[in-house]
């Protein structure tokens, strides 16, 4: 399923910053099998020993070549189209902010079409309507997205 699992912001990134983000992916040991990478600084001279050394193997994208990590440039594409273009980002606060909205949205209630309109947290029952009850929704993104529901009157 296609799930956020991590997500971090900072201006400049360093190798020990990277670190601990694959360290915080992986709170319990899993390690993933590949890790696709750039060419930036940031990954530093130790960094595929490393990595392996963890047993995850580093492929190095090609220069110039985002449809290489297609999966990575797909995501940031929807945030993108669908959060961050119609936002203004006023400081990383802010930023933290939207984007921890925006991965609960896609998480929880977005409905993907690869997974038969349902979200990646799994198939929701739908809720059954009763006699005292009225159709609500919750914003989301400052009312960008909404998530409807049925509650008492």
């Amino acid at each position: 399923r296609r799930r956020l699992m991590h997500w971090n912001v900072t201006r400049h990134p360093t190798q020990a910053w990277v670190w601990q983000q694959i360290r915080e992916a992986t709170p319990w040991g899993v390690q993933p099998r590949f890790l696709i990478r750039d060419r930036d600084r940031c990954y530093g001279g130790d960094f595929v020993r490393r990595a392996a050394a963890l047993g995850i193997t580093t492929v190095l994208s090609p220069v110039r070549a985002p449809q290489a990590n297609a999966i990575a440039e797909r995501g940031i594409g929807t945030l993108r189209r669908e959060g961050l273009d119609h936002v203004r980002v006023r400081s990383e606060r802010h930023l933290r902010h939207v984007l921890r909205d925006y991965v609960a949205y896609y998480n929880d209630t977005r409905p993907h079409q690869s997974l038969g309109d349902q979200p990646p947290s799994g198939p929701r029952t739908p809720a059954r309507r009763g006699a005292a009850q009225r159709l609500a929704s919750r914003p989301i993104l400052g009312g960008l997205h909404h998530e409807y529901f049925w509650e008492a009157a």
